[in-house]
């Protein structure tokens, strides 16, 4: 159930084994141009040769430098939610809307104070996960141009915080905090830029960089602890731990617990599979069904899984849908220092 995509994800992480020498040549020659449109684009917006628009409101951006899940996604609900509890500020998450059906270069409001208004498959699986799953006064909007997007939410909504969902490399919105997560595991991959590695930059765009969340979804933070005071003392960052780890694993149909003692299948879509899986080693795994991300599910598909599933809430969000008395999710919490944001 892999194509391209997942194959070069296995190359960028050296776990696709021996690759073709050719193929390998020929993606470090594309790497090269990469580099160097990437390169001229961040010397321009660094020299302020290309425009940078400033809107109303504080912006935080959360992103990273490589592609695939990192754990934006929820340390992104964690801020949003922390400013709209304890500050009463309103708050708007403003996310591409990347593999939805909507037209991104529109704007969408997929939540604001009247509930959700178009469904997962429509905005995209991680809008609306963050629609679900943030307090009920946070606003969500997709647009691809962010400076669109932002201007909206102050104008319509007079938002104070507006936190970017993978925004690190949208720099025509100026942003006053540049939040970089980075894989405690999987880090920089084979250290190598798109289409050869994971890295839609270079290394020295950390230091554009205000904090350095080190993110580990493990039960056992020791190296996790040790990379990221590797990572201070090299970059001179503010560095700090987010932890990720398992909570309770719940029927998405009607909240009960699974019952761990029967065996489950591992059913997910995300762009770093096998972190999930591990979370579920603690129970009798019969079967690994994985997809590649943002993957839209059929009722064929299901309806061949046999017994209880296990699922991200990330999937969970376009499985409920089907209607099924067999899917779980499981619930992930984040510990994550986020007082110093106010800075």
């Amino acid at each position: 159930m892999s194509n391209f995509k997942t194959q070069m994800t296995k190359i960028h992480y050296n776990k696709a084994g021996k690759v073709n020498p050719i193929l390998m040549s020929f993606l470090n020659f594309c790497s090269l141009f990469y580099n160097a449109v990437t390169s001229v684009r961040n010397f321009l917006y660094d020299k302020l040769i290309l425009k940078i628009s400033c809107v109303n409101a504080r912006v935080i951006s959360v992103g990273n430098l490589t592609t695939g899940g990192v754990g934006k996604t929820p340390v992104v609900a964690e801020i949003a939610d922390h400013f709209a509890n304890k500050y009463g500020e309103v708050v708007c998450i403003l996310s591409r809307g990347y593999g939805g059906n909507l037209d991104n270069k529109k704007i969408h409001v997929i939540k604001d104070l009247n509930g959700i208004h178009y469904s997962a498959i429509e905005a995209g699986d991680e809008p609306f996960w963050l629609s679900k799953n943030t307090h009920p006064e946070v606003i969500v909007i997709t647009c691809a141009d962010r400076v669109k997007g932002a201007e909206f939410a102050v104008n319509n909504y007079h938002a104070t915080k507006i936190i970017l969902d993978d925004g690190f490399q949208h720099r025509r919105l100026y942003r006053d905090t540049d939040v970089i997560l980075i894989d405690s595991e999987k880090r920089f991959g084979n250290n190598k830029l798109l289409p050869s590695g994971p890295l839609r930059e270079n290394l020295s765009g950390l230091n554009r960089a205000d904090i350095i969340y080190v993110v580990s979804k493990n039960t056992d933070h020791t190296e996790a602890q040790k990379y990221a005071d590797y990572l201070k003392k090299t970059y001179k960052k503010d560095v700090r731990l987010c932890k990720i780890e398992p909570d309770e694993i719940y029927n998405i149909k009607t909240g009960e617990e699974l019952d761990k003692i029967k065996p489950v299948s591992a059913l997910c879509a995300i762009g770093q599979p096998e972190q999930f899986v591990k979370f579920l080693e603690g129970l009798s795994l019969k079967d690994k069904i994985l997809f590649d991300d943002h993957h839209i599910y059929t009722k064929e598909e299901l309806s061949k899984i046999d017994g209880n599933v296990v699922t991200t809430e990330k999937d969970a969000v376009k499985l409920k849908d089907f209607n099924l008395d067999n899917i779980y999710a499981l619930k992930l919490k984040v510990s994550i220092d986020i007082n110093h944001l106010l800075k």
